[in-house]
């Protein structure tokens, strides 16, 4: 057991519930919710917990269960993720997040259950395809294969008008590329071609898939620029998110900050009903300041690094592609979250791995990070030589 890896992600776990707590604790909930939890920020931390009990179970499963014979889920598993966001694609089209609701009352996001699956597929095809036939392993197909079955959810993702779920796809997609063995001069020519299709992407396809996505990423570009936005409609959110934690300073203004602290999100600025998911780092930049922002990125970057040590002592290329998209979706996720609260990226709606209330996806984060531990625990596997038995 890698328990560095351990103690580092329920760290910021622990460290995610406390904040939870304060970032929500402005939202509306039942009477009986603030009866039984005296605030509405409790009644969230507590729901948190919960996500986190049954995260733990997959986690510590996913570890001592060889990731070997876990990939076997990967096929049922990427198809019944797709058949669910068929589903929601369907009876979704008047919501702005796409999600089913499970029995109990618990919501689930099947776009954050399609890039799971997507990795378990990529690293089993990449691995055991080529030994059908020696034909699986060129280049084109091996590209083919992440295309396709990085493609699927991606569009259908895009289609749902989730940009920000669908663009984690990229950086997943590229380092399955670079740890799936395509020669440099193959990646070459797909980045400039990737390049020279930008235009078009953005001003011809990006409008048929998403509506939002062109305005926000007009509004970051405008903002960027120190050009006139409108700071109470498409630019209220990140102006005043990115001004709490700007002003923020050295030590913060102090955790649950109040009125009289100087907090912004308790004077009604910034974006309440969001603020325990999507923009949580606005809060912990503004209450925490630049020594906490500073402690979380460290742990971070320690939980990151140490998942590419594990890489590095992967037995086979299936562990290795395995525990590196992992990384690649936590960089993905921690960088946007994070820059679009300092206006660096443009806004997505995405959220901050192991600290955002987020159900489905804290979820699904330690079920990965359990897969990674199962790289590290079964690196030392070797299958026991066959001996023949002597004749009489």
């Amino acid at each position: 057991m890698n328990w560095v890896l351990v103690l580092v992600m329920y760290g910021l776990l622990v460290f995610g519930v406390f904040m939870i707590e304060s970032a929500a604790r402005h939202l509306t909930v039942s009477k009986a919710a603030m009866d039984q939890f005296g605030s509405a920020g409790a009644y969230f931390a507590s729901k948190q917990k919960s996500f986190i009990l049954i995260g733990s179970i997959a986690y510590f499963t996913a570890a001592f269960v060889d990731y070997r014979w876990i990939r076997w889920l990967g096929i049922p598993f990427y198809l019944l993720s797709l058949g669910l966001m068929a589903v929601v694609m369907v009876t979704g089209q008047d919501k702005d997040v796409y999600q089913l609701t499970l029995p109990g009352g618990l919501v689930f996001q099947p776009a954050q259950l399609g890039i799971m699956t997507g990795i378990l597929m990529i690293a089993w095809l990449m691995q055991d395809l080529p030994k059908l036939h020696r034909w699986f392993g060129a280049p084109f197909i091996r590209i083919g294969i992440i295309g396709v079955v990085a493609a699927i959810p991606f569009l259908m993702v895009m289609k749902m008008g989730d940009m920000g779920s669908a663009l984690v796809w990229i950086p997943v997609s590229i380092v399955a590329l670079l740890i799936g063995g395509i020669p440099f001069r193959y990646l070459s020519c797909m980045t400039l071609i990737g390049v020279g299709m930008l235009p078009l992407l953005y001003f011809v396809a990006l409008p048929l898939v998403s509506k939002r996505g062109p305005e926000r990423i007009d509004t970051w570009l405008r903002m960027m620029e120190g050009r006139e936005v409108d700071i109470l409609g498409d630019a209220y959110a990140p102006y005043y998110i990115s001004m709490a934690v700007g002003k923020a300073g050295w030590k913060g203004v102090g955790y649950k900050a109040t009125v009289e602290n100087g907090g912004l999100l308790a004077k009604g600025f910034g974006s309440k009903t969001t603020a325990h998911n999507d923009y949580i780092f606005g809060v912990i930049g503004e209450e925490l300041g630049f020594r906490g922002s500073l402690l979380l990125l460290t742990a971070f970057a320690l939980l990151m690094i140490q998942g590419l040590f594990i890489a590095f002592y992967s037995r086979d290329l299936t562990g290795r592609l395995l525990v590196c998209l992992v990384v690649a979706l936590f960089f993905a996720h921690i960088f946007e979250s994070i820059g679009m609260c300092v206006l660096i990226m443009p806004v997505t709606g995405i959220p901050l791995p192991l600290i955002s209330y987020s159900g489905t996806f804290v979820v699904i984060c330690m079920f990965l990070l359990g897969l990674v531990q199962s790289v590290w625990i079964h690196r030392n596997w070797k299958p026991e030589p066959k001996v023949k038995k002597a004749e009489a």
